[in-house]
């Protein structure tokens, strides 16, 4: 396996312990500190056997997204709701949902330097992990529309 191959599945491994971190948080109210730091200590290795992954996630790349996502939750959920179809709410989503929309929001705002199409991939992809097609379409869609308007910023 080729570095960069090796960098990018790090790479997504980091956005989907990320997510869990994201939703954990969440629905145990405990504070992103502590979750990041029991995911540093004690979960990586029971993450690697779990997600089927022979390697560490990025460890900056985790760390960023769960400071980055506790720091500007309320902007990335303006950002977000803006970007759903009027059809949806974005408070009625599910806390997965959510979870996983802020970190490739916060990707989009913070991270320039990834590609939106790329950005948008990883994270229809680790939808596809938790739900059916529905809602990866739906990650898709938004994604798409806040991209665009962050992007062109």
């Amino acid at each position: 396996m080729s570095n960069t191959t090796k960098s990018a599945q790090a790479m997504r491994s980091a956005r989907i312990a990320g997510v869990q971190s994201l939703y954990e948080i969440e629905i145990s109210n405990s504070s992103s500190d502590t979750i990041m730091v029991d995911f540093l200590h004690q979960r990586w290795s029971s993450f690697n056997e779990d997600m089927g992954e022979p390697f560490q996630p990025n460890k900056t790349k985790f760390v960023c997204l769960l400071r980055g996502v506790h720091k500007e939750k309320g902007y990335l959920d303006e950002i977000i709701s803006a970007a759903i179809n009027k059809d949806r709410k974005f408070e009625l989503l599910d806390v997965l949902l959510k979870s996983i929309l802020r970190a490739a929001t916060f990707e989009l705002l913070r991270e320039p330097n990834v590609p939106l199409a790329v950005i948008i991939n990883e994270y229809v992809e680790i939808t596809h992990t938790f739900y059916f097609d529905n809602e990866a379409g739906f990650v898709n869609g938004v994604l798409d529309a806040a991209g665009k308007t962050l992007r062109a910023q």
